[in-house]
């Protein structure tokens, strides 16, 4: 099973510059470093975008959790990074109620 419309997912500009790629982000700032590490770059946000709807799209649904804002999915896929590691990543979507697009909620390393 995979995200559902995992097509038409998207990745919120604001996620990526403004949360995974900003140092200054109080939560944030520490996946920056983690993703900086790797090669990525706050100028260059679509690079990871491309990475996080590769996932969404490729990988497999790993569970599906209902909540008073949407169905939020958890996918787990590979990232191959700019430096050319590859690393595991945890990604969060959520498909909100009355909207068929899943959204990108967050991601980390497993």
């Amino acid at each position: 099973m995979s995200l559902p419309n995992s097509e038409d997912a998207y990745v919120p500009a604001e996620k990526l510059t403004g949360y995974l790629l900003s140092d200054t982000h109080t939560i944030g700032r520490a996946k920056a470093r983690f993703f900086f590490s790797h090669g990525y770059q706050a100028t260059a946000p679509e690079e990871l975008e491309r990475g996080l709807l590769e996932i969404a799209r490729l990988s497999p649904l790993e569970e599906e959790v209902a909540s008073p804002h949407g169905t939020k999915y958890v996918v787990d896929g590979i990232l191959k990074t700019p430096n050319g590691s590859v690393i595991s990543l945890r990604t969060i979507w959520i498909i909100e109620p009355g909207d068929t697009r899943a959204r990108f909620v967050t991601a980390y390393p497993v």
